[in-house]
């Protein structure tokens, strides 16, 4: 595990700590705990590379701290810091930036609700910002944390999470990542807007030099099909002691494969079987398609036919794993000029793409679609009809026979293609007895995502038919004809390419001074102050059919917004005694629409005892509206797996009575797939359908504030252990967003009119008449639902950071222990509507209260063995009070029981070894899930996401993966 240690040294022996060095550092009065811990730190961590090559300079230098602009030398500032080394991870096996992230224990791995984190894996019919990666701290979302990159802002992801902003964490390099500081409390003072509930801060490797390659490959063991492969090439020339220059050069290269789930299907969980009858069947929405009452089209493979229906595969177009491509391109480099002057640079460029294969689209008159024309601003509905009696596919002498088809031609796929760059160069140097930086740069990146499978509403009307007009003797009689070769012309106007690109740049310039402005009872003083300035820019552009809402089924996002912002900070520390220390820092920023906004925090560190060491920061924070909410910018979303909280369980019920109805009829009986089909329609419609909805930007926003209290204790009980407590507390007002569609369907009868709108009595696709008596059905279909961001909700947590570490010279060499842990008391989320803050959602759905990790390294001669036990324990299906749907007696009335109804506690262990007794080579194995055991069952991802169709967890097939690396220096 991570250190959470006492000092943010790099990994060197205590005579040769790298990093900028102040001579006049502090006096011989550096208290032994500060020393002490200093030397833990050095001492607890593995011994660097003989290529990274420190400065030769003082025995203790100061170093800059992720949270300050002061370097100090003191061992722990007021901050509680945690630290992950190189070599560490390595042993966590992470495969990306997103996975080392993801493995902190204050990171929230949210799947549903508005706070979720991204994957590109699992985000591609969930976000506008497919083909990208987020994380988030404390369950406070993704724009409530920082993620620098060497001390500096990154530009956000070009397209928005609707409407989140973030830094596409599959962006950046791995291999090139030194270390990853992680402070884990806000630091708006220090850095400004989005540092509320956290700063990842990645620092890259210093003064490097040689010529390394690293290579792996990782795989399933149980689902093979699972492959990722990672190749880097690291050089690093110069050393900025005795050549007066350093330049480091990584590129990166990153393969991920496709996998279907019918590939994988034999390794799910059998237990999905039990709470879903139709999950791993084939549909009857097929091509070339059944006519209901005749039996198939003329066409269909003879295997195919069955209980005198023709069926289709529909888990060979489901995607499990979408492929990937990445590629990253970091160099950075110093130069000593005259007079102390340093020149500084840095070069990021990374490329990714990550290609979906989506589900060929189906059509049959009980499907129903909503969505909206943004030129009208008027909600557009897609209604399926059958085939009319004259069809010659028709023989039932019926009009609007039922027609179940599937379009195998679409060409059905998505790909985003995005660019990341970042440009910088800087000076910095000394200057009577001050230190001072200053740099300038631009960055920012594309993102291109193109997509076909879905129709074109004209295009649609053109070739098939108009679905309005009732009794058409050509439907589906026209251009495009059914179950039989049709040209590229026929299929691109019916299924056209559709898509929208983003465009985000900033240009910047920073600068910042610190050092001694007098003393304090013999005590140096330290200060430090500067100021940034930014130019920011982002335009998202839909494509011509979906700014014509030619598309259906699907949403559309428009963003034109620019603006110049700016801040400046100070920051203050004072030894008031021996023993403590006062920080004090302040930032002013400015954005245009509202006025100056100021950041104040205050931090305590006392030295109780050469073994104890106490630690309070109370700071307050901030959050800028992006462009994406108070600029010119509109949403015409259509959200998936949403839940009718007034049908879906009226129609799980009738979908049983289908199942079981079903199950008792004999096998060849058409009636038996036809009741299944049904049962499966009841619940994509009413359980997990799409439903559009319209969010506006707001001009009038103003920027979320919070405030953050930490108090820690740190115990050194002896050499080479220690550990550490922090409570932290987090109160966020004014918060910038909106109910999501689920969240305004659940609360329906206490919203305004207009937020929640249903269909117009008559046309019920999931009920008949005599169901709907017979079910208690009274609400009709939803249609669309409105909104649009305010400040209005107000969060507050808070919770407890455990760390351990220790480190042990033993007869089989040095034992590495480490701990950490982040136990959750409470999240509420005000609610207007109720006039308070809803239920502790700690424990509850997405919250869990516990989440660790336990280390154990043994360093022996040229192996290296470590095993890591995590632990995430388990949650409600429920979560807050307006939440009917999976509160106990929902569960127990669909047949679950209360253990059902809960996710249990989720237990996993990871082993890595690695052999360097080769010269310059390091052969490497990394074990994730070592006892193949399966994650608990999920039966809400299960229903919202996946429709209980698709399993919404790839580790329960993934389950035991092995890692093989190489990685070899050539000098």
């Amino acid at each position: 595990m991570g250190v959470n240690r006492l000092r943010s040294f790099p990994t060197a022996p205590a005579s040769q700590f790298a990093g900028r060095v102040k001579h006049n550092m502090h006096s011989s009065k550096t208290s032994a705990f500060s020393l002490a811990m200093a030397a833990f730190a050095s001492s607890a961590l593995a011994e660097p590379s003989s290529n990274e090559r420190p400065p030769a300079e003082a025995l203790l230098p100061k170093v800059a701290v992720t949270g300050s602009n002061i370097p100090r030398i003191d061992a722990e500032t007021a901050m509680p810091t945690l630290v992950i080394r190189r070599e560490e991870i390595q042993r966590i096996g992470a495969n990306t930036v997103k996975e080392l992230i993801d493995s902190i224990t204050s990171s929230s791995q949210i799947q549903l609700g508005s706070n979720r984190t991204l994957s590109d894996i699992t985000s591609r019919n969930t976000s506008f910002a497919s083909g990208a990666s987020s994380m988030s701290m404390r369950h406070l979302g993704p724009q409530s944390t920082l993620v620098l990159l060497n001390s500096r802002r990154l530009a956000p992801f070009a397209m928005d999470d609707d409407p989140g902003m973030f830094v596409n964490l599959d962006t950046l390099p791995l291999d090139a990542i030194d270390r990853v500081e992680v402070l884990r409390s806000g630091a708006s003072a220090i850095y400004g807007s989005d540092a509320v509930a956290g700063v990842i801060n990645i620092i890259t490797r210093r003064n490097y030099r040689g010529l390394q390659a690293r290579v792996s490959q990782e795989q399933s063991r149980a689902a093979r099909d699972f492959r990722s492969s990672t190749a880097s090439l690291t050089a690093g020339f110069g050393d900025a002691s005795d050549d007066g220059y350093n330049l480091l050069v990584n590129l990166e290269l990153h393969k991920r494969s496709s996998v279907m789930w019918r590939e994988v299907l034999g390794q799910v969980n059998p237990e999905t079987t039990r709470y879903s009858p139709g999950f791993g069947s084939e549909s009857t929405y097929s091509h070339p398609g059944n006519v209901i009452g005749a039996g198939p089209v003329p066409g269909c493979a003879p295997e195919r036919i069955r209980d005198g229906l023709c069926f289709y595969d529909r888990y060979s177009r489901l995607q499990a794993q979408p492929a990937a491509e990445r590629a990253s391109l970091l160099m950075s480099g110093e130069k000593s000029l005259d007079r102390g002057l340093k020149a500084f640079a840095e070069v990021l460029y990374a490329s990714t793409e990550t290609r979906y294969i989506e589900s060929f689209p189906v059509y049959g008159p009980s499907l129903l679609s909503t969505w909206f024309n943004p030129s009208s601003g008027q909600p557009q509905y897609f209604i399926g009809r059958g085939l009319p009696k004259e069809h010659p596919l028709n023989p039932t002498g019926l009009d609007d026979a039922e027609f179940r088809y599937r379009f195998v031609d679409a060409n059905s796929a998505f790909s985003v293609r995005s660019t990341h760059y970042r440009l910088m160069t800087g000076l910095r140097g000394t200057l009577n007895g001050f230190d001072w930086e200053s740099a300038v740069g631009t960055m920012g990146g594309t993102s291109d995502n193109r997509q076909r499978g879905l129709y074109s509403d004209s295009g649609f009307r053109q070739l098939i038919g108009d679905y309005t007009v009732p009794q058409d003797p050509l439907f589906f009689n026209r251009g495009y004809r059914i179950g039989q070769p049709n040209s590229e012309a026929v299929l691109g106007t019916l299924f056209p390419e559709y898509g929208h690109r983003g465009t985000i740049g900033q240009t910047f310039v920073d600068g910042k001074v610190s050092g001694p402005i007098g003393a304090w009872q013999g005590r140096p003083v330290e200060m430090a102050a500067g100021f940034d300035l930014r130019r920011e820019r982002l335009t998202i552009t839909p494509s011509a059919n979906l700014a014509a809402g030619d598309i259906v089924d699907f949403g559309m996002a428009q963003t034109d917004g620019r603006r110049t912002f700016g801040s400046v900070f100070g920051e203050l520390s004072v030894p008031l005694t021996e023993q403590l220390e006062v920080q004090t820092a302040a930032r002013l920023d400015k954005y245009p629409g509202f006025g100056l906004n100021l950041s104040p925090k205050a931090g305590l560190r006392f030295e109780a005892s050469p073994q104890w060491l106490l630690r309070s920061t109370v700071e307050g924070g901030f959050r800028a509206p992006n462009l994406t909410e108070n600029s010119n910018s509109t949403r015409y979303s259509v959200d998936g797996a949403i839940s009718d909280p007034k049908r879906c369980p009226q129609a799980q019920a009738l979908a049983t009575a289908l199942y079981n109805q079903a199950a008792a009829l004999p096998d060849g009986d058409p009636a038996k797939a036809i009741a299944v089909a049904r049962a499966d329609n009841i619940l994509g419609q009413e359980c997990s359908r799409s439903v559009p909805a319209i969010r506006n930007s707001n001009p009038d926003l103003q920027p979320e504030k919070s405030i953050m209290a930490t108090l820690g204790l740190v115990f050194q009980p002896a050499q080479g252990y220690l550990a550490s407590v922090d409570y932290w507390r987090i109160s966020r007002r004014n918060e910038i967003g909106y109910k999501s569609p689920q969240d305004l369907f659940n609360a329906e009868d206490t919203l305004p009119g207009g937020s929640v709108n249903r269909q117009e009595p008559g046309n019920d696709p999931s009920f008949s008449d005599q169901e709907r008596i017979d079910y208690g059905v009274t609400a009709e279909p939803l249609s669309w639902s409105r909104s649009r961001f305010e400040n209005t909700a107000k969060t507050t947590t808070s919770g407890i950071d455990f760390g351990v570490q220790s480190r042990t010279l033993t007869a089989l060499g040095t034992l590495t222990g480490g701990a950490q842990a982040t136990y959750l008391i409470d999240y509420r989320v005000f609610s207007p509507l109720r006039g308070g803050y809803g239920d502790n959602l700690a424990g509850r759905y997405n919250y869990p209260r516990w989440r660790g990790a336990l280390s154990l390294a043994l360093a022996s001669g040229p192996f290296h063995n470590a095993f890591r036990l995590n632990v995430l324990s388990g949650t409600k299906l429920q979560g807050d009070f307006y939440d009917t749907t999976y509160s106990d007696d929902a569960c127990l009335s669909y047949g679950w029981t209360i253990g059902d109804c809960r996710v249990r506690r989720s237990t996993s262990v990871d082993y890595s070894f690695a052999y360097k007794g080769v010269r310059d080579l390091v052969f490497s194995v990394f074990v994730r899930n070592l006892f193949n055991q399966r994650p608990p069952v999920d039966l809400r991802a299960f229903n919202e996401s996946g429709g209980g169709l698709i399993p919404q967890s790839l580790a329960d097939v993934q389950r035991r993966s092995m890692r093989v690396a190489l990685e070899y220096k050539f000098f």
